[in-house]
């Protein structure tokens, strides 16, 4: 059911056509989802989780995959190629440089303010 767009004072139905999202066009649409959240012994694990980033690496949307579950802070499973310790070291990589330039931006600011001249009070 198209939903209702307010134009001023009337309103028109939205007929405009949506795009699919992009993971129907993802490599483990068909897959086991177990492959990508797996468990088992060690030696389990290592041999599923290269499985679940196979499949990652052929798929045309592992990009968007791993932009969407690093926005999510997803905690578990391989999402795009990258496994829950890959995603963790680079959001806490981001995390980092992003407090660096906020200090180095800061230290920037208090050192044009103290360079600035002093403003005679009237």
């Amino acid at each position: 059911m198209p939903r209702p767009t307010h134009y001023g004072p009337h309103r028109f139905p939205d007929t405009i056509a949506r795009p699919a999202h992009w993971d129907r066009r993802a490599a483990c649409r068909n897959e086991d989802p177990r492959i990508f959240f797996p468990e088992g012994t060690e030696a389990d694990v290592i041999a599923t989780t290269a499985l679940a980033k196979e499949i990652c690496h052929r798929c045309p949307v592992s990009g968007n995959c791993q932009i969407d579950a690093l926005e999510r802070r997803e905690p578990f499973g391989v999402w795009g190629g990258l496994d829950e310790h890959e995603r963790r070291d680079i959001l806490h990589r981001a995390a980092e440089q992003a407090a660096l330039r906020f200090k180095e931006e800061a230290a920037a600011k208090e050192a044009a303010d103290a360079s600035a001249p002093a403003t005679a009070a009237a």
